[in-house]
């Protein structure tokens, strides 16, 4: 075989990061001829694939190393889709030359537009402009920062972030992408500003941009976090514009420490040590003396302590900036008083701890966690904290107290890992407490829509195998509808009709609501129950479903 008739990239390896049922609907749309691909290059390809809308898609590497991206929903909430592997597919059959029907569409419009001349092309662009606003403001902007003076030039930009920034009324889900889409047009625009030697202008214009951002926030739903990455743009372009300008260092420390404290949005996050090259001796010591005096005036905070609100994100801004100083000193002392001025939450005890054995002072993160752990014993149990000591305690030989905190926390509130951990370290013992504490506590618990009180029990009962008894429960007691199915699942062999029953409700639920996901998902279950009993059990049940559900036609094509 020639080494050009080797698909680009493996079909198993696709089939196993889709799944199953995406790549049959990738296979699907490729046959369909949905995806037109526009470029096709030794280790990428992109390509716009039509579905609900078009959707650019984007895939690297080779063989079984596959990567990308696709502006679909699905890529956004669950990752590789069905529009990744229809593209895969298409790039596989147009060869690795690149010469098959549509295997390069960009290529080809490269090649039209070489062969017109300049003012064809500028006629072009101009028409373009006059039809895409994103585009005009783009270009307009270019323009001007060519040509214009910066008395002229600033307002013009400010004006253009301005328009560019303004919701008018709240954006949506589906109207934020193409907002965002026009920030980074004016932003990116800002940082073209630095090779024409206006550093200046475009550090004072980041600042605006970043302000407009902010202010824009709440009236986005930015689920994809598009004003995040748009405020780390300016900032990354604030940054490049202080290294080309070189502002008073002592002064832009006083400015980045102000904003560093009053950001919400982490866009001047750890600024310290960002912006270091930048702010030098002089500035990094202003910033540093700025930080130890706020943090000298705030009192040390325990547990029951009770802080003003003013106060509670002082806290955490200043020990990162602190922090980074003393790390930069080596000084590990320092460090440590840092973190232990604010334990007022077990996960303040447990970053401490974690911080002193990260040090190598193993018994220090004992003492601090098992402190914490005092500290907070009539509070909710922070299971990470009570783990990191004993974890310590038994390292250090000292299984029995580790078994002592295990137990204290178990008793008030139990769980699955916390029995994982009773139960490895005091075996079949820890076994025969647990059990009847965890029965004892159904007579007292109530349940309710949400929750079911048997279901730690039956876990815990399935962690050790004992099927029966767990079954037991489940009638004894119920159980939450998910915990019965993996239930169902794990006893398949030994408990059969129960789990046969298990999955016969579940069929009824998921067809009488209906929509083909939910066939899907029945189809499946049934297709479970098939190994479960004999061919003429199952037959009788399949038939007796498709007269009770047969005006359900979806569902009827997947029973055959």
């Amino acid at each position: 075989m020639k080494a050009r008739d080797w698909p680009r990239f493996d079909i198993d390896t696709l089939c196993e990061l889709a799944g199953e049922k995406v790549f049959a609907r990738g296979q699907a749309y490729h046959s369909a001829g949905h995806v037109d691909i526009l470029a096709l290059e030794p280790r990428r390809v992109l390509a716009q694939v039509a579905g609900t809308e078009d959707y650019r898609t984007v895939l690297e590497g080779r063989d079984a190393k596959i990567e990308g991206e696709c502006s679909c929903p699905a890529f956004e909430g669950w990752g590789f889709c069905k529009h990744m592997v229809a593209v895969a597919l298409a790039a596989n059959a147009a060869g690795d030359n690149g010469t098959a029907v549509g295997a390069g569409a960009l290529a080809r419009i490269r090649d039209h537009l070489k062969a017109k001349g300049v003012d064809a092309l500028v006629e072009v662009i101009v028409e373009l402009a006059e039809r895409d606003p994103a585009l005009f403001r783009k270009l307009d902007m270019a323009a001007a920062a060519a040509f214009e003076d910066e008395t002229v030039l600033e307002p013009r930009y400010r004006k253009a972030i301005n328009e560019a920034t303004r919701t008018r009324g709240f954006v949506d889900y589906g109207a934020a992408p193409r907002w965002a889409s026009g920030v980074q047009l004016v932003v990116d625009g800002i940082g073209d500003l630095m090779p024409a030697g206006r550093a200046g202008l475009a550090l004072r214009l980041a600042e605006h941009a970043i302000a407009r951002i902010e202010r824009a926030v709440d009236r986005i739903d930015d689920s994809d976090g598009h004003c995040g990455a748009l405020l780390h743009r300016a900032r990354d372009i604030h940054l490049e514009a202080c290294r080309a300008a070189r502002p008073d260092p002592v002064k832009l420390a006083r400015d980045l420490f102000a904003r560093e404290m009053e950001d919400d949005y982490d866009t001047f996050y750890r600024a310290a040590a960002l912006y270091a090259d930048v702010l030098g001796e002089a500035g990094l010591a202003e910033y540093r003396r700025l930080a130890a005096e706020v943090w000298s005036e705030l009192p040390p905070r325990a547990g029951g302590n009770r802080t003003p609100p003013d106060f509670s994100a002082d806290y955490f801004q200043l020990k990162g900036i602190l922090d980074f100083f003393a790390e930069c000193d080596g000084d590990v002392e320092a460090r440590i008083a840092i973190r232990a001025k604010d334990l007022s939450s077990p996960r303040h005890y447990l970053e401490l701890a974690e911080f002193c054995l990260a040090q190598d002072r193993k018994e220090e993160a004992l003492h601090r966690a098992e402190e914490g752990l005092w500290v907070f014993e009539d509070e909710q149990p922070d299971e990470q904290l009570v783990f990191f000591a004993v974890d310590l305690l038994d390292q250090a030989g000292r299984r029995a107290e580790a078994l002592t905190h295990l137990w204290r926390v178990f008793q008030k509130e139990p769980s699955l890992e916390l029995y994982k951990r009773l139960r490895r370290l005091g075996g079949e013992e820890a076994r025969e407490r647990a059990l009847p504490h965890l029965e004892a506590r159904l007579a007292e618990d109530r349940p309710t829509p949400w929750h079911s009180p048997a279901d730690l029990l039956i876990r815990v009962l399935m962690e050790e195998t004992m099927f029966g008894a767990a079954w037991t429960a489940v009638r004894e007691h119920g159980a939450s509808r998910g915990l019965k199915e993996s239930l169902a699942k794990a006893s398949e062999t030994s408990h059969s009709q129960n789990a046969l029953e298990v999955y016969a409700d579940r069929v009824e639920e998921l067809v009488g609501v209906g929509g083909n996901y939910n066939y899907e998902e029945a189809h499946g279950l049934i297709t479970r129950m098939g190994a479960l009993r004999s061919a003429s059990e199952q037959a009788a049940y399949v038939e007796d479903l498709k007269v009770r559900f047969r005006r359900k036609r979806n569902f009827m094509k997947l029973l055959g």
